[in-house]
């Protein structure tokens, strides 16, 4: 018992490389037989070698390295008379390698601790370049199909073959109103105003009246000032409409109209 209270006092010292080799060997030797101190020496030694990768690696210059040697040499009689005095100190050499060892520990705490803190920050700035970049990118593709909106509108318009016309608001939205292009060759633009918000699961569809049945043109969905702007294909072999007419429609549009009628416009 008496020699563990003596050798447990140099587990620091011992992980540092501060002992003689006298002392290392007897420390060695006690290892062997205390599970306390080989358990120390385990809790230790990841801290000490971690000090191996704390700094870079330089390489120093001649001059540097030339110095270097120089006063290791010189130092070589002061090196021997420190393990003397190791040798004598006794508990007070140990108290310093401990001191050393919990310097060293706590540096690697607050290392740690900084890098912990830089990593958050590098998560919240990479969380907001996503949602910047996130958000740029829906302006991309919401400007992207506001020009092939306002190109489609302007091929419409330019047609040869273009066709207007106006439609009126009927008794379900008396102040509705709205305006159709129609082009065999080139498509249809529908713009309407002061269209009653839809109810849910309902939207406003829009119909190609001909000398058959109504053909569907497509879906209108109006913002909510009722405002609705939509560009439509036609088909080459579609006969010219006669009229044009809005009902409101399940979610999704039916095949043939079965709602009211919102606006209606003859050619």
């Amino acid at each position: 018992m008496a020699v563990h209270d003596t050798l447990k006092n140099e587990v620091e010292a011992y992980v540092l490389g501060a002992l003689t080799p006298a002392e290392t060997a007897a420390f060695e030797r006690h290892l062997g037989q205390c599970p306390e101190c080989a358990s120390a020496v385990r809790v230790l030694e990841p801290a000490v070698a971690a000090l191996a990768h704390a700094a870079p690696e330089a390489v120093p210059r001649p001059e540097v390295r030339r110095r270097i040697l120089a006063a290791i040499a010189t130092d070589e009689a002061v090196n021997s008379r420190r393990e003397s005095l190791g040798r004598r100190s006794g508990p007070r050499g140990a108290w310093l390698a401990a001191a050393a060892a919990l310097v060293v520990a706590t540096g690697l705490g607050l290392y740690a601790v900084e890098l912990r803190n830089r990593v958050a920050g590098l998560e919240v700035e990479l969380h907001d370049a996503a949602r910047r970049a996130d958000a740029a990118a829906r302006e991309i593709a919401a400007a992207r199909l506001a020009a092939n909106d306002a190109q489609s509108t302007v091929i419409v318009l330019a047609a040869p073959d273009l066709a207007r016309v106006d439609l009126a608001g009927q008794p379900a939205a008396p102040s509705a109103t709205a305006r159709a292009f129609w082009s065999r060759s080139r498509g249809l633009i529908f713009t309407g105003s002061n269209l009653p918000p839809l109810p849910p699961g309902r939207v406003y569809q829009l119909w190609i009246v001909g000398p058959g049945a109504p053909t569907s043109a497509g879906l209108l969905t109006p913002d909510a000032n009722g405002r609705v702007h939509a560009v439509f294909d036609t088909s080459r072999d579609s006969l010219r409409p006669i009229a044009f007419a809005v009902t409101i429609e399940p979610a999704g549009g039916v095949p043939a109209p079965t709602g009211d009628k919102y606006l209606v416009g003859l050619m």
